[in-house]
């Protein structure tokens, strides 16, 4: 049974291992190309508002109601119209973009910092602290250069809270497979 479970656990410990490698390559593309990165982002996000869009429109005609196929047509239209503008206009959606990204980064390091003081008897957490403060720290810097520096901002900004969640992954990957060891050894002695 411990052998079984120690291989559950190495097997998922792997997994965000290669997570954490991948996030920190991807983080160094983005840091390396910022403006492609930003522009990228951009892309993803206004192609998505179209699909949205798109599902909108289908389920409009699906629907019976009168009242609610117009609004269900209205909104798929304002979705498909804001993603092609976003499409058209990458400049205005990067620019725009860098507003949410602020936001959430700095939600994701509020909430990291408070997830560490729930599992900071863990071993590893401290990594979860760091990743916490840099991600508010990065938030706190795009709202004070906004919006002059929007457009390289927005990708060096990705990159860079992508390698520092890649390196978090690895360290607590890392962390979770040696408990697993040390677990494994003392059971089979």
């Amino acid at each position: 049974m411990a052998q079984q479970s120690s291989s559950v656990v190495r097997s998922a410990s792997t997994l965000s291992t290669l997570w954490g490698v991948s996030l920190i390559i991807l983080g160094v593309l983005a840091v390396g190309s910022p403006f492609i990165a930003a522009v990228a982002v951009n892309a993803v996000i206004a192609w998505l508002i179209v699909l949205a869009g798109v599902v909108h429109l289908t389920v409009a005609f699906q629907t019976r109601e009168a009242g609610s196929v117009i609004w269900r047509l209205l909104v798929g239209l304002a979705y498909i119209f804001f993603g092609v503008y976003l499409i058209a206009r990458p400049a205005l959606g990067v620019a725009s973009l860098t507003l949410v990204l602020a936001s959430l980064f700095l939600v994701e390091g509020i909430l990291n910092i408070v997830l560490f003081f729930q599992i900071r008897s863990l071993r590893g957490s401290s990594w979860v602290l760091i990743d916490g403060i840099v991600t508010l720290l990065l938030g706190l810097m795009i709202y004070t250069q906004w919006p002059s520096s929007s457009a390289w901002a927005i990708g060096t900004l990705v990159g860079v809270s992508m390698i520092i969640s890649g390196v978090t992954r690895l360290m607590l990957a890392f962390a979770v497979r040696s408990a697993a060891d040390t677990i494994s050894s003392k059971l089979a002695a």
